[in-house]
């Protein structure tokens, strides 16, 4: 049987109601198996009603994909990764494995072993790792990809309302809004199920309000479209918080009893009239004022921020700029509105919950904290003095790999950091510096292709486990099918390594007696899951954290759907506005560099484009990576529809195909981060830090561009092969007959795990 009571394969085909693998909806769908290959179906969920986008359709052709790993890779000669990955032995695959952690760290100490995961993992996945590296390694080295997506978000949260929920409600509480601001999202285009709500809202007459400096398909369907320069954001927020004020629209009987700080926020927006405002962000003074009217005049209301707003060197006081707006306007608490953000990866909410960050630990614990040390060693049945210390955030670890005091070796599971990660030249310089590289995936991504060792994994349909959506709500992910012959799973591979490097117990693989764990561990955290079963999860359309436990005989906790309604769980029960200044992007343009630079997604990709890629249907959609541009932008250098186009900034140069529309802000170029090779988004981004939550400063730098070439140059992306990579063949010569119509892409256009994740 699988978790939760799936049935596994064999003995015929069976459906087994499931979860989609991509965004942090976790749309329901039916997943039909036994014999290969895997057909499926929407499901209805309260996330997607029925629906799923064309990703989501696709998903199971990757089961069965010809490139599919499905036995260990090593180097020929040991050490030289300029020699051929080839075929080996998990045995030897594994004991290459733990000669590198050893040798790194009797060397130069447990911390010159690192471990970085992925925002797809499994809770339970999240959870193991996070206690491998403390446990096993004890090393401090330990971080995730979620750092690049939530972590502005987490920042803010945690400091105005005492927790960490990407939203504190039920996404079907859009539906119920009259008017709802997106700040920083394109859900039409990121997970377009989720339009059913805003849509039905709309159907009632509700006023979308969207704020991005493209008019993307979300933004097309708005009440009001703000579009301020990219970085601005703040700058904004600033403004409209002054417009509140200034016009009588603050809930000053709501402030006075859930907040505390109003004044001071105030005091920063003062300065940032509407004029002032306009100079700043390009947005007009009378679709400011309109902004801020429409929400202050609805009776339920709800402010939403993504990531276009969060992935900054200042991404964590944007969020707090606007959710002081929205506690100005008295939203949060309030049944029908609210504020909240809007998580991206599958399990970017598990993942940072239960210690896969470099400073928590489960149950949203901080590592700092004695008591959270106190109680987490308990449960592990470890001195809590041997636990480490609080280590370095995701960019700054890999940016010391190699280096004096920095990661030797590094343990890489559900991620492509040589794709997602900051000023990718500069982290794959860093890679390459290390003495051993270990990946585990099950394609050989960019990442993997620089590894020493390449551990195959499974793929989602193929093993259990919990995945925590973009509400907090806790749902199981039930295994449906068997994975190859010869392939482990994450718990799989960190149960073998724990054994041999003389930890054989605390490291299960099965996924339902880890999760009794992580329950245990996380009682009384922030994020408590200790009152969640499997049982539940199964009988349920999941279960909302936080759900403490409750003693025998008294009825189960019901989780928390809907928070903050009597209260904030902060020590005092109020929520906090948080002063928060504007200051200018990190990287000006100037004469060298005209531009600003910032990046997204697309419909038919998902972010590194790894998976998606791969699949024909996708590729026929989402064929190239284009730059989008103003017609003046193009007119200037030259640059016709279709033409090549060269963006360069002060730390790479890629290729992209050009999009000339009136849909992007002038002076402004954005791009799509779904590919690698020339194409690679994250060659041109700035790797600046956000001070709270070590955020790199993705979506707004300093570019240049030139007219490369015409539409049929395409030699213009050709990349060759990565040293030593082994043919298609090599890698999957054994894997399942596949029905899948995905053509087998070149090495120049392949990753696997998007922006990070599976």
């Amino acid at each position: 049987m699988g978790a939760g009571g799936a049935p596994r394969a064999g003995g015929g085909r069976r459906t087994t109601r499931t979860h989609c693998p991509y965004c942090s909806l976790q749309c329901g769908i039916r997943l039909t198996a036994g014999e290969r290959p895997a057909e499926l179906e929407p499901d209805d969920f309260p996330t997607n009603r029925g629906g799923l986008c064309s990703k989501g359709w696709t998903a199971a052709e990757l089961l069965d994909h010809p490139d599919r790993l499905l036995t260990p890779l090593v180097r020929e000669v040991p050490g030289d990764r300029g020699s051929a990955l080839r075929p080996a032995s998990w045995e030897e695959a594994l004991e290459r494995v733990v000669d590198g952690i050893r040798s790194s760290q009797e060397r130069y100490g447990r911390d010159a072993v690192g471990c970085f995961g992925g925002g797809g993992m499994t809770n339970e996945k999240a959870y193991a790792l996070g206690k491998f590296a403390r446990v096993v390694l004890r090393t401090s080295a330990v971080d995730y990809n979620g750092r690049f997506c939530m972590s502005s978000a987490a920042g803010a949260l945690n400091q105005a309302y005492g927790v960490d929920r990407g939203l504190p409600f039920p996404l079907e509480d859009l539906a119920r809004a009259d008017a709802l601001m997106v700040v920083g999202g394109n859900p039409a285009a990121t997970m377009p199920p989720a339009m059913q709500h805003l849509d039905e809202a709309r159907s009632r007459g509700a006023s979308l309000v969207v704020v991005d400096p493209r008019r993307s398909a979300t933004a097309a369907g708005a009440a009001l479209h703000l579009a301020p320069v990219p970085g601005t954001d703040l700058a904004l927020a600033l403004g409209m918080l002054h417009v509140a004020r200034r016009d009588g629209l603050v809930d000053d009987a709501y402030v006075a009893e859930r907040t505390l700080g109003h004044d001071s926020a105030v005091a920063a927006a003062n300065g940032w009239w509407p004029d002032r405002v306009e100079r700043t962000t390009g947005v007009p003074v009378p679709d400011l004022e309109r902004a801020v009217h429409l929400l202050a005049a609805a009776s339920r209301a709800v402010v939403l921020t993504a990531r276009g707003a969060e992935q900054h060197a200042g991404g964590t006081d944007a969020v707090l700029g606007f959710s002081n707006l929205a506690l100005a306007l008295g939203l949060p608490g309030r049944p029908g509105s609210g504020f909240g953000t809007t998580t991206g990866q599958g399990n970017g909410q598990g993942g940072r919950e239960h210690g896969l960050k470099a400073d928590q630990l489960p149950g949203y614990r901080m590592l700092a904290d004695p008591a959270a040390r106190a109680h987490v060693a308990g449960v592990w049945g470890v001195d809590p003095d041997d636990l480490p210390s609080p280590g370095l955030s995701a960019f700054e670890m890999l940016d010391r790999c190699g280096t004096d005091g920095g990661v030797r070796t590094l343990l890489v599971l559900a991620s492509n950091i040589a794709v997602s990660a900051p000023d990718s030249g500069r982290v794959r310089a860093r890679l390459a510096a290390l003495d051993t590289l270990v990946v585990a995936d099950f394609f050989l991504s960019e990442t993997a292709a620089l590894a020493d060792v390449v551990l195959p994994t499974a793929q989602w349909a193929e093993e259990g486990g919990t995945m925590t959506n973009l509400e907090g709500r806790v749902i199981l992910r039930r295994s449906a099918i068997d994975p190859p012959a010869g392939v482990l799973d994450d718990l799989g591979i960190l149960r073998a390594l724990a054994d041999r490097l003389g930890v054989e117990r605390g490291f299960p693989t099965d996924p339902q007696e880890v999760f009794a764990e992580l329950g245990r561990a996380s009682a009384g955290g922030r994020a408590d899951y200790s009152g969640i079963t499997y049982e539940r999860l199964d009988a349920e359309q999941g279960v909302f954290w936080p759900c403490p436990a409750t003693p025998e005989g008294e009825p189960a906790h019901p989780g928390t759907p809907r928070m903050f309604l009597d209260r904030f769980p902060t020590p005092d029960g109020r929520a906090r506005f948080v002063r928060v200044d504007f200051r200018p992007r990190s990287e000006q343009p100037d004469r060298s560099f005209p531009y600003v630079l910032t990046t997204g997604r697309t419909t038919s990709q998902y972010q590194s484009g790894a998976q998606t890629r791969r699949v024909r249907q996708l590729l026929l959609t989402d064929p190239d990576a284009r730059a989008e541009m103003h017609p003046d932008v193009a007119a200037r250098h030259g640059v016709a529809d279709g033409d090549l186009v060269a963006l360069e900034t002060r730390r790479g140069r890629a290729v992209f195909r050009a999009r000339v529309t009136t849909g992007v802000v002038r002076g402004t170029v954005f791009v799509p981060f779904h590919w690698a090779g020339r194409s690679g988004a994250n060659a041109l981004t700035d790797a600046r830090l956000d001070p709270t939550s070590r955020m790199p400063d993705f979506k707004a730098c300093a570019v240049r561009l030139e007219r490369a070439g015409g539409p049929d140059d395409l030699d213009l992306w050709a990349d060759p092969e990565p040293p030593g990579s082994p043919s298609p063949t090599t890698t999957a010569s054994t894997a399942p007959a596949s029905t899948s119509t995905a053509s087998t892409p070149t090495a120049s256009t392949t990753g696997t795990t998007d922006g990070g994740h599976r």
